[in-house]
């Protein structure tokens, strides 16, 4: 019988590590011009919230100062953020959304 010499040599398979994407807040700033309805019309057209959801975020910035309205990816929350300055701009109000890191 022949001897054959066979080299067994492992399968080396790496698998990428994958990072889920960091996530953003979009933060609803209170001020003391834009009425509270048009707020809760904004979160309603925007971020797709309820009556009920948007009056409660609305109310939260009203008394703290600032609520988070919604955690995503940071495209999306730049988009939403931008969107609903937008429109408080074309409507003439100071209403401020604006986007930060989550911890």
């Amino acid at each position: 019988m022949p001897d054959k010499n066979v080299v067994l040599k492992p399968k080396l398979e790496t698998t990428p590590k994958l990072e889920k994407p960091k996530l953003y807040k979009v933060i609803l700033h209170n001020d003391d011009y834009t009425p509270r309805e048009f707020v809760t019309v904004v979160l309603k057209a925007v971020f797709r919230m309820s009556e009920e959801t948007g009056h409660r975020v609305m109310m939260t910035a009203h008394k703290f100062g600032s609520a988070v309205v919604v955690v995503c990816q940071k495209d999306i929350a730049e988009t939403k953020s931008k969107e609903a300055n937008d429109l408080a701009k074309q409507a003439g109000f100071p209403l401020l959304f604006t986007t930060e890191p989550e911890e």
